[in-house]
């Protein structure tokens, strides 16, 4: 059961393994973009290249749907990416439900563990296999990976090295519980953080922040949503850059103070932000190369509300 891109090594690694994949279930096709052309999710792309039975329930509360997953008579539901299963479902499999969830539990319970671990300047995050309960996040542990979180690495590049580590544990977690070598451990709750859902409002800049904080936003929201900011009422996007030690204040959080080749460097409540990939609102995402040489800005011109 999944949904996104992330979901897919763990589906490809099932495929291959000495396990028996009954089916897979994801959401239904959805229309995007402004043709509002339906489109599959990742996780049903790669089951149709695939060749195998697939399930798109609208709703997971769908008796038949209930029905449908009884008569396959499964051990084991794997999921990654997906959706909060009732208790109805979770009562089918034999051997219950696993999940991989991509942070070291109990840190990180939510929806948005890998951005949150980049936006909160972690330098490393993990991976962790755990039995499915009816309050989200909170099962047993069956088995963790931790991951490296290098300097240069975003919510995309960090992503897919983790799912396919993430994949991997999976396997390794399916083998254990098939021959019951494995014992779960309790989460520690006093140890709990959170993850919530990105909202518009989190990827918005707050130049009086330090620029090493701003800068870990546009990591941990790059290359989606994307950071934002306003620069003559327009939206503007931020998915890279750099940070230059400053502690000057000579002008107000926002304000851009230097225009140089391949970046524009802004003044923050700590420092200055050089920004070196953006895209202005009904514009393409460019380097900043490319960027200044169809726009004009101005040093001095301030960013933000």
């Amino acid at each position: 059961m999944g949904n996104p891109e992330f979901a897919v090594p763990s589906l490809q690694r099932i495929v291959n393994s000495k396990h028996e994949l009954i089916t897979v279930v994801t959401n239904p096709d959805r229309p995007v973009g402004r043709g509002r052309r339906l489109q599959p999710s990742a996780v049903a792309q790669a089951a149709a290249d695939l060749g195998l039975s697939l399930i798109q329930p609208e709703t997971l509360h769908d008796s038949k749907f209930h029905s449908r997953l009884n008569k396959l008579q499964p051990d084991l539901f794997v999921v990654v990416a997906f959706r909060i299963l009732p208790r109805a479902i979770l009562s089918i499999p034999v051997c219950g439900s696993i999940n991989l969830h991509a942070s070291l539990l109990p840190r990180y319970r939510g929806a948005a563990p890998i951005q949150w671990a980049l936006i909160n300047g972690d330098s490393e995050t993990g991976l962790t296999t755990f039995l499915i309960k009816p309050k989200v996040d909170t099962g047993d542990m069956l088995d963790q990976i931790s991951v490296v979180i290098k300097p240069d690495d975003d919510f995309g590049s960090l992503s897919e090295r983790m799912q396919l580590i993430g994949a991997d544990l999976l396997i390794r977690t399916i083998d254990k519980v098939s021959t019951e070598a494995i014992k779960p451990s309790l989460q520690d709750k006093t140890q709990v953080t959170s993850a919530p859902k990105i909202t518009m409002d989190i990827c918005r800049i707050d130049w009086s922040k330090s620029a090493v904080d701003i800068l870990n936003l546009i990591r941990g929201l790059s290359p989606a949503p994307g950071a934002h900011t306003r620069w003559r009422n327009k939206r503007l996007k931020i998915f890279a850059g750099r940070v230059i030690e400053d502690d000057s204040d000579i002008a107000q959080p926002g304000t851009i103070v230097a225009l140089k080749a391949n970046e524009i460097q802004v003044r923050t409540g700590l420092g200055i932000l050089a920004i070196e990939e953006c895209q202005l609102e009904g514009k393409r995402r460019l380097v900043v190369d490319e960027f200044l040489r169809g726009i004009k800005i101005q040093i001095s011109e301030v960013l933000g509300e």
